[in-house]
């Protein structure tokens, strides 16, 4: 599984999870509407509300509204260097994989673009 993905079901996941139960009633009532109604829960998944309240519960102060390693963190995901550049390759990244602040800060903007292309409601102060 990509950095990426592990990223995008950890934020999903939990609203995946929620709209579960909602999606399976429809289904025996009329095949067609959870095919359309689908893209709609997925849309409005609010990455920014999901991730506050996963801070906010933390034992950590973490600023993962822009470091990608605190964001990573609060996702339980491994930050070393080795992830965030396997994690810079897979998002296309073409500076030095070199730990840097630039490549952190394009690294965060970049997933938050993803999360975004993927269904996730973010904030363009995030995506910028």
């Amino acid at each position: 599984m990509s950095i990426f993905s592990k990223i995008k079901d950890a934020i999903f996941g939990k609203k995946a999870v929620a709209a579960e139960p909602a999606a399976a009633p429809a289904a025996p009532a009329a095949p067609a509407a959870p095919v359309a109604a689908a893209p709609v829960a997925i849309s409005e998944i609010d990455v920014e509300a999901i991730l506050t309240a996963q801070g906010a519960n933390s034992a950590q102060d973490l600023n993962w509204r822009t470091s990608i390693v605190d964001l990573m963190k609060l996702l339980d995901i491994d930050s070393s260097l080795a992830n965030r550049k396997e994690l810079a390759q897979e998002l296309g990244y073409t500076g030095e994989l070199d730990g840097s602040a630039e490549m952190n800060i394009w690294l965060h903007k970049a997933v938050m673009r993803e999360l975004a292309a993927n269904g996730g409601k973010v904030p363009a102060d995030l995506t910028d």
